[in-house]
């Protein structure tokens, strides 16, 4: 009987447990989510119906099957073929409607990836972090001459292709030579004369990162969680690559918030740069025309000579075919804000702890923002810069909005001018025939692979010589 009080509390301890598990279970599981969607609904905002614990996963992922089994979009009409189901939400209840991604955030994969640096920080933390990145976004004379160098590479590459094939134009995987030139670019601004080190970051940093978007469409809750093949990849990729930049941190006596800072602009300099130079070297080949007005600029402004700061500002032209560019294929297709209090936007009150996501290619191509033609490749609508050419600045998001706009927009658009510049002023570029178009939202907006591997490329682009007896322009 001495034993009884103790067994008896010890009892009474686990029920208790067990009875604030669940009616935190019900809280967090059932009454708050239930509580944001009653004060949605009763401000006319509707969405799909979404179950208990799944919510609208798996709608989500059947119009991804639906949409993989349906032929490729065109080029001037695939606003929404990154994230399908937003399509079809659209059509059924407006451009402002809610869904659910399950019980619980089964959509943070990012974590692996991203760390606690600059993208998912929040607070002091971030303001921290924003103001060590922001100086060595900077681009002065020496970022130009890196950005340059590492953009020779790839004319120098593409020439020896072409002199391989007698000098008529060569089908060009792109990617591969996109990628390398923008992770070259970084791996120099943040490493120097050990930037070799630098690549092979960002070479692992790659391998993760379309290990972690294979991943990214929503599944079984706490998939992430569990030691399947991809997850034991993703988490090993992961260790490695957080043992390069730590020695790499190491060597360099920096703090250990660098570690999360260096994967982050590494990860952004060139996956999402690369993707969008991607993009635009596919709409010039799509285009001839607006493709022959740049290399016209840029052999007037150039005549012959790299691209230095001066140069790059008096073209006008490239300029605007980058702003278009972004504005059709942004890299970073989903902008997404959490109400950290009660907001009231426009006539909407939006609940605490809610996350507003904004599709940007759609946003984008909204012809009540940017005319009829909002479909089209047509860079001379930028003429007069943002607000010329949209009703609202704030519908222009390639690189985020807000205070939280990425830092890096300058170095990503400048890398982008320079290697057009090159490129269009050594080459004509047409589509090749092996190119299916299909982009699809892994991590960032890119070409599917599942779609691309049919025809053995992902995109592919057919240049030859500017000035060679066979122009594909």
């Amino acid at each position: 009987m001495e034993g009884f009080p103790i067994s008896y509390n010890f009892t009474c301890l686990v029920l208790l447990l067990a009875l604030s598990l669940i009616v935190s279970l019900y809280y967090f599981l059932w009454r708050k989510p239930e509580s944001f969607q009653l004060r949605l609904r009763k401000q006319g905002i509707r969405g799909p119906p979404p179950s208990f614990l799944m919510g609208n996963i798996p709608e989500i992922k059947q119009a991804f099957a639906q949409s993989r089994s349906e032929s490729a979009p065109s080029i001037e009409d695939d606003g929404f073929s990154g994230f399908p189901s937003f399509k079809l939400w659209c059509k059924k209840y407006g451009n402002r409607y809610m869904f659910k991604l399950g019980a619980l955030n089964f959509l943070r994969t990012g974590g692996v990836l991203l760390g606690k640096g600059i993208v998912t920080a929040n607070g002091p933390a971030w303001s921290h972090q924003r103001k060590i990145l922001s100086p060595q976004l900077y681009v002065d004379k020496d970022t130009l001459n890196v950005i340059v160098e590492s953009g020779s590479t790839v004319v120098k590459s593409w020439e020896r292709i072409i002199e391989s094939k007698d000098g008529f134009d060569a089908d060009i995987m792109v990617d591969d030579y996109i990628r390398s030139f923008t992770s070259c670019v970084i791996s120099k601004l943040l490493f120097g004369h050990d930037h070799c080190r630098g690549v092979k970051v960002t070479e692992t940093c790659h391998a993760l990162f379309k290990e972690m978007g294979a991943t990214t469409t929503p599944g079984v809750p706490f998939l992430r969680y569990v030691p399947t093949k991809a997850n034991r990849n993703a988490w090993k990729l992961a260790k490695e690559i957080h043992s390069m930049i730590l020695d790499i941190v190491k060597d360099r006596r920096g703090s250990s918030t660098a570690k999360d800072i260096l994967q982050d602009m590494l990860l952004a300099a060139s996956e999402g740069t690369g993707f969008a130079a991607t993009w635009g070297l596919m709409l010039l080949a799509s285009n001839p025309e607006w493709q022959a007005r740049a290399r016209s600029e840029v052999k007037q402004v150039c005549d012959g000579h790299l691209p230095d700061l001066d140069m790059l500002a008096k073209m006008k032209v490239l300029k605007m075919v980058v702003l278009e560019v972004l504005r059709l294929y942004p890299s970073v297709a989903l902008v997404s804000r959490r109400a950290m209090q009660d907001v009231k936007l426009c006539d909407m009150q939006v609940p605490k702890g809610v996350n507003i996501w904004i599709w940007g290619p759609a946003l984008h191509r909204d012809p009540d923002l940017w005319g009829p033609d909002s479909d089209k490749f047509n860079p001379g609508r930028f003429i007069d810069g943002v607000s010329g050419a949209c009703k609202s600045s704030h519908a222009y998001v390639p690189f985020g909005v807000g205070v939280r706009v990425c830092p890096g927009n300058k170095l990503g658009m400048i890398q982008m001018e320079v290697l057009f510049a090159m490129i269009l002023s050594n080459f004509n570029l047409s589509i090749s025939p092996s190119y299916r178009h299909s982009p699809t939202l892994g991590l960032l907006l890119e070409p599917d692979r599942a779609r691309c591997s049919s025809c053995h490329s992902e995109d592919m682009i057919s240049p030859d010589r500017v000035g060679s007896s066979r122009i594909d322009a």
